[in-house]
């Protein structure tokens, strides 16, 4: 689906029963946010600013990655056209750290020349999710499924999502709903990357897929 991005300063994307997707805008200082129930992964997709996130203060960029577990108070002390994308998750596992800041990865090879990049995940304290920025090129991935249950929202790019027959077009701003098990594809038109945000639960690898048949997609050795 193509997000409704309604400019205010909380828009919910949707929600489903493990997670709720929802854009942030900042512009100046906010108010403190805090959730006794739910963990939080927030990507900065556009702007930058300063927040406090569990009493330390963090710088955030465009891509930087942010782990705030069930109970942990942040917030935006001063932003410039800063954009969130946060993703709400029900009923979580316990946390190892209160908080995480990440700011880059290294990428890793996943199938059909895709790459990725962890951002939160357990090794850094989310037990509960992996966020991680993806990276497509141009082409059509073999149809698969996954395991896990995912939310992604399109960073750049355009392209189709297809799964049982249907297609929808995908561009910035697109985000989709991948339940377990649902066998689908996405299709990246190019002529450049496409770069999308993923969050699934349970954690693990983005480069664990199937195929319809159930064997194992290969991930090249490199």
């Amino acid at each position: 689906m193509q997000a409704k991005d309604t400019g205010e300063p909380v828009t919910v994307l949707f929600t489903v029963p493990e997670f709720q997707q929802r854009l942030l805008r900042f512009d100046g200082a906010g108010e403190e946010h805090r959730d006794d129930k739910r963990d939080e992964v927030l990507y900065v997709l556009e702007g930058s600013g300063i927040a406090t996130v569990g009493g330390e203060k963090q710088a955030l960029e465009p891509g930087t990655g942010v782990f705030v577990a069930r109970g942990t108070p942040w917030r935006v002390e001063s932003a410039d056209g800063m954009k969130l994308l946060s993703v709400l998750i029900e009923a979580p596992l316990p946390a190892t750290a209160p908080h995480a800041l990440i700011e880059s990865a290294e990428r890793g090879s996943a199938t059909a020349g895709r790459e990725f990049a962890l951002l939160a995940h357990p090794e850094n304290g989310c037990q509960s999710v992996t966020q991680f920025r993806g990276y497509i090129p141009p082409g059509r991935a073999p149809d698969h499924f996954h395991r896990y249950d995912e939310v992604v929202y399109v960073l750049s790019g355009e392209g189709a999502f297809h799964v049982d027959g249907d297609s929808a077009p995908l561009r910035a701003g697109s985000c989709v709903h991948l339940p377990a098990g649902l066998v689908h594809c996405l299709e990246n038109h190019g002529p450049g990357e496409m770069q999308v945000l993923g969050v699934f639960r349970p954690a693990g690898s983005p480069a664990e897929a199937y195929y319809p048949d159930g064997s194992a997609a290969v991930v090249p050795a490199g």
